[in-house]
């Protein structure tokens, strides 16, 4: 659809639309750009601060993927006019509040819809040096590739809805989703990322897929390195498989070749679509190994190395 429009050419635009990229950039002056991000969806979990703050994280995730600094956002709601208390949206607000609060983010407005399906989201504006855009195209053979948040959060949240997820297993998965990728966007400008997209709907491999098509490259995924998230491998055996999944699997799987060694659960886990995931990034070996270790430091102890980037191949992502 997107390649039906006809937006223009603006010189001041540095990263618009066609590499699917997390956020669009503006350019203000040689040192100055602004970039811009909107994001919302339907509630994930039952609590209504909570669910705000998880759509909160979300949307402020695309500024920092590219290297840039959150300072304002608008919040979008929709909404019915009947049928569910007003306290409760009053909650879902408070908790993007306090998650913007969090990352030093003014909301400046809104806008509301009268809606039978409930969203929340932001519209976030951030700004950014012009010279140190990180994109998600750029990666470089040789490059290692680090993950910044287990992934599993697509079958945790199904396992949820159907009543089948344990107290402690749920309060991980939120305390996640709820993590800002603020601290992992600051330590990754201390070195070389060649690129980096943050792991959201379209899971790991979608958008990895998107990462190794931009570059002109193969990315190589090892199973035995992937972070999983508490009972995830436990839910896909349940069969707790989400229909994002099943249409990522669908649309991504004929770009990817998965080893028969992998197991069944890995394969599903790589094409779960995930909620305010960790930052995917490419960089030198050696600039990775220090920015694993500096997460590491910091307390990220799921952070990992996860692969690394090849020469073009016959499939964008090959997964051992």
């Amino acid at each position: 659809m997107l390649s039906r429009l006809d937006l223009g050419t603006h010189p001041e635009v540095l990263v618009g639309i066609a590499t699917g990229d997390d956020a669009g950039v503006y350019l203000v002056r040689e040192d100055l750009a602004i970039v811009n991000t909107v994001d919302f969806f339907t509630p994930v979990v039952d609590d209504p601060f909570t669910y705000g703050q998880i759509a909160a994280a979300n949307a402020l995730s695309d500024v920092y993927a590219m290297g840039g600094t959150p300072k304002t956002a608008l919040n979008i709601v929709c909404w019915p006019q009947t049928g569910l208390p007003g306290e409760m949206l009053g909650e879902i607000l408070r908790g993007g509040s306090a998650k913007a609060r969090e990352a030093g983010v003014a909301i400046v407005g809104g806008h509301s819809v009268a809606d039978e399906e409930v969203k929340y989201g932001m519209a976030v504006t951030g700004v950014i040096d012009p010279h140190r855009i990180v994109r998600n195209v750029g990666a470089r053979p040789g490059d290692a590739l680090l993950l910044s948040k287990p992934i599993g959060t697509g079958v945790l949240m199904t396992a949820l809805k159907r009543g089948k997820l344990p107290d402690d297993q749920y309060a991980a998965a939120v305390r996640w989703m709820c993590e800002l990728n603020a601290a992992t966007a600051i330590a990754m400008l201390k070195y070389e990322v060649h690129a980096a997209t943050d792991i959201t709907g379209f899971g790991l491999i979608g958008h990895a897929s998107k990462m190794a098509e931009g570059s002109g490259v193969t990315l190589r995924i090892e199973e035995s390195d992937l972070p999983l998230m508490a009972g995830a491998l436990e839910c896909c055996r349940a069969g707790m498989i989400p229909g994002g999944g099943l249409r990522n699997r669908e649309f991504y799987a004929p770009q990817v070749r998965i080893s028969d060694e992998v197991a069944d659960e890995i394969g599903e886990l790589l094409f779960d679509p995930q909620t305010s995931g960790g930052l995917f990034i490419a960089l030198p070996e050696n600039d990775a190994t220090k920015l694993l270790a500096d997460l590491q430091a910091a307390g990220n102890t799921d952070a990992a190395l996860v692969g690394r980037v090849v020469a073009r191949g016959e499939f964008l992502i090959e997964v051992v």
